[in-house]
């Protein structure tokens, strides 16, 4: 694609160079050739993608540096999201992959109803009944379970399992091992003998569209409802998410993290690294989980008179600023002289 096209597609200004050059697709600074495109944030990044042998970067409005060693001979785009931009261009000038259709190895079962542009590979297998939407691929090894509806433009890893009456949306990519739709945790106790009986586990998995869910991550269907991941939620590897939660649009889950069942998380939450979440939580929009924090069952977490992008840490999770008050106050108070612990 030619910058120019990019432009008319992601926007920015062309600030210097031929909105005709080429590029073919995107690179690191120190490898990136005639027909790549780099980007920079700041002055100091800037000042080495200036002087780098790319054909253009992609920077902030004012870090333009005419005195740079070659900047008159590279093309610069400015934008006030660079990387944004070119996040979305590298997603724009990635080669497609190629339609391979299905291969003589993959087992499909009866009725299975495939869109244009499919692709099943080898030793996959796809349940009676299963829908799947144009231009998705079906990786080595995958179970789809029957009467599995999978939409548009999706892409599932090797050896992902899809348990019977899953919903994926468009564009939705689930990476290896990740199971979706699994039976929930829930189990009943006969309190004379202490024997558990399975509570029913038949309810739906949803998952809406543009979500990508990591290697080895699980979600659990409903148990009587449905379990609903929302539009654009983001999943780190060996994530996992019990029956009945209900995740909100453009969440982040990173590694580790645990979200018992029956619990909400809002749009535009991020769940930072091995955060634990207990049953019937409520994360509010927007909170931010730091890395092992931890909610208790039954709380809700929210933003409510809090600044905007204020951290919750520790466990019971609570604001940062209050997180490191408390730890400030522990650690005077350990260095105070024992007589005066005894009020001597």
């Amino acid at each position: 694609m030619t910058l120019e096209q990019l432009m008319e597609i992601l926007g920015g200004q062309l600030a210097q160079g031929d909105p005709r050059r080429e590029i073919r697709a995107v690179n690191a600074v120190a490898q990136a050739g005639a027909e790549d495109l780099v980007f920079a944030e700041d002055a100091a990044a800037a000042a080495e993608a200036l002087d780098c042998a790319a054909g253009a970067v992609v920077l902030k409005a004012g870090l333009l540096m005419a005195d740079s060693g070659r900047a008159a001979s590279i093309a610069v785009v400015e934008d006030r999201q660079p990387r944004l931009w070119f996040a979305r261009a590298a997603k724009l000038l990635a080669p497609p992959l190629p339609v391979e259709g299905v291969h003589p190895a993959a087992v499909l079962g009866a009725g299975v109803e495939l869109g244009a542009g499919v692709t099943i590979a080898a030793c996959a297998v796809v349940g009676a009944g299963a829908a799947i939407g144009a231009g998705t691929r079906i990786e080595a090894g995958a179970v789809v379970g029957a009467g599995v509806r999978i939409g548009e433009n999706c892409r599932i890893y090797p050896r992902v399992v899809i348990y019977p009456g899953a919903t994926l949306g468009h564009r939705v990519v689930v990476h290896a091992g990740a199971v979706l739709g699994a039976d929930g945790f829930g189990y009943v106790r006969d309190a004379a003998t202490g024997v558990y009986t399975q509570f029913p586990q038949q309810g739906a998995l949803v998952v809406e569209d543009d979500v990508e869910i990591g290697a080895n991550t699980t979600i659990d269907r409903g148990a009587l409802a449905e379990t609903r991941i929302r539009r654009g939620v983001k999943f780190d590897n060996l994530v996992h998410v019990g029956h009945n939660c209900d995740l909100g649009e453009d969440a982040i889950l990173v590694a580790l993290t645990g979200v018992s069942g029956s619990s909400t998380i809002g749009r535009g939450a991020v769940l930072a690294g091995q955060v634990g979440i207990g049953d019937h939580v409520r994360v509010g929009p927007g909170v931010i989980l730091g890395g092992q924090a931890g909610v208790f069952s039954g709380k809700s977490v929210t933003n409510d008179g809090l600044k905007p992008g204020t951290v919750h840490w520790g466990t019971p999770a609570r604001p940062l600023p209050q997180v490191l008050r408390e730890q400030a106050t522990l650690a005077r108070l350990a260095k105070r002289p024992k007589g005066r612990e005894r009020g001597a």
